[in-house]
């Protein structure tokens, strides 16, 4: 995701002092925008709105505390407490969002609704993805408090040369049907590993990688009537992580890590013909280290090299949600709250061509020059957008990616997913390396999440 790459960490100082001042009324009073936000993306947007309506009268007071030591929920917990530093506008990144929309601090947040904005015709008239609403409604009443602007349905990025060996064509279609995309099973694709492990490939890099796609494939969540719930399909990674071993189908890489972007470059042990993810991953994580972009003589790495097809599983990751806090909400004048409610629908629910989403497809926003497209959460504005990029070889990656976002889904989250997947993925690895058996991988995970989570645990 774009902010993974944009924003740095503030010192201390900058943060409390920022952190002081948000909310507090000065010349100007009303006429003031506070925004609470881990990086800088959602701070230019709401500047980018404001800009553009210069004759609304307001300005923007932001609050950025970055995520990279865990500092940023206890300060917008601390702030949403507060009755006089509630932020209007405030972000929640996917990994702790359902804590906001769904968990224990779902009832700081304002309705959409209750901003003036017309919701489910909003969501409807642009398509946005049923994962996405999912994800942002709250349960007590059923209403959205919470919208992204990225789309982060994933589809699976595979390299063209390794495809054009081991089958004669780089094809997104027939490489779909190969690899068992929108199957709703692994069937095919294990047939493609031993395929492509004949020709001396490996189909992923690290266990990782097909991780995210069993994730939240799953049928249930990990929490289910505050019982630690084990989904079959999760379970099963289990076995999943060991036959990804035992048949030397990956590199044994670990996401994140330098082994796993040394893959992304075809620098690694064997050739690794793909990678499960979102746009986001093929932008700010792939593009990054894939090696030389430029059509130069002197081109080195696999950009150009790579295509997307849809997943044998659907299933979204990651992505940013704007939300407002009731008792900002509810302390604004009239007029302020229509700003605010503008400034929300621009980032997330309109679909012309001055609109947040429609500019973040097409790679215009902030008067870029269409380098870096994305995808966004309304079906009608990737629908009417060119998803062509080079690091595709000319691939418009919209065609694959709106199907993508309708295959996920939002509903075998909940706000503890960050935690029990690291427990989760801790005892998968010691199973695989031989430090448990797999009873004694599913019993430290439970142990571990007993210690960390206030769940109950069978």
């Amino acid at each position: 995701m774009r902010k993974k790459f944009t924003v740095a960490a503030l010192c201390a100082a900058m943060v409390i002092g920022s952190f002081a001042g948000c909310g507090k009324k000065e010349a100007g009073g009303d006429k003031v925008i506070n925004v609470m936000s881990f990086t800088e993306e959602i701070p230019n947007m709401v500047q980018e709105y404001l800009d553009k309506h210069p004759e609304l009268g307001y300005k923007m007071k932001k609050t950025v505390v970055a995520t990279t030591n865990g500092e940023y929920q206890p300060a917008l917990d601390e702030m949403l407490k507060s009755k006089d530093s509630a932020p209007d506008i405030y972000g929640l990144e996917a990994a702790f969002v359902l804590k906001y929309t769904q968990g224990d601090a779902a009832g700081f947040a304002a309705t959409y609704d209750s901003l003036g904005i017309k919701t489910e015709e909003s969501l409807k008239a642009a398509e946005i993805a049923t994962y996405a609403s999912e994800i942002g409604t709250r349960p007590a009443d059923g209403k959205v408090v919470a919208l992204p602007y990225q789309a982060t349905g994933g589809c699976f990025i595979y390299r063209r040369s390794l495809a054009k060996d081991t089958w004669g064509t780089d094809d997104p279609a027939t490489i779909q049907t190969k690899i068992g995309g929108g199957s709703g099973n692994w069937d095919q694709f294990w047939v493609a590993a031993e395929q492509l492990k004949a020709k001396g490939y490996g189909i992923v890099s690290g266990d990782g990688d097909i991780w995210h796609a069993i994730e939240n494939s799953s049928d249930s969540a990990w929490v289910v009537d505050g019982k630690l719930n084990i989904d079959p399909k999760r379970e099963e990674f289990l076995d999943i992580s060991k036959k990804l071993k035992d048949n030397g189908w990956h590199n044994e890489t670990q996401d994140w890590q330098d082994g796993w972007f040394a893959d992304m470059k075809g620098e690694g042990p064997q050739p690794i013909f793909g990678f499960f993810g979102p746009a986001w991953l093929i932008n700010y994580t792939m593009g990054d280290n894939c090696g030389d972009n430029k059509d130069t003589p002197e081109h080195e790495g696999t950009y150009g090299d790579w295509a997307v097809c849809n997943s044998p599983v659907g299933f979204c990751w990651g992505g940013t949600y704007l939300a407002s806090a009731k008792s900002a909400v509810d302390k604004m004048s009239d007029e302020k709250k229509t700003v605010v409610a503008d400034i929300i629908k621009w980032v997330t629910l309109d679909t012309d061509e001055n609109s947040l989403q429609y500019q973040w497809a097409n790679g215009t926003f902030g008067g870029g020059d269409g380098s870096t497209k994305d995808t966004v959460a309304s079906g009608v504005v990737m629908k009417k957008s060119d998803g062509a990029t080079g690091f595709l070889a000319g691939q418009n990656m919209f065609e694959y990616f709106v199907p993508a976002g309708d295959y996920a889904t939002g509903r075998n989250m909940t706000q503890y997913d960050e935690t029990i997947n690291q427990c989760w993925r801790e005892a998968v690895r010691a199973y695989v390396a031989g430090d448990v058996d797999r009873a004694g991988a599913i019993d430290k995970f439970k142990a571990d999440v007993k210690s960390k989570i206030n769940i109950t645990v069978e």
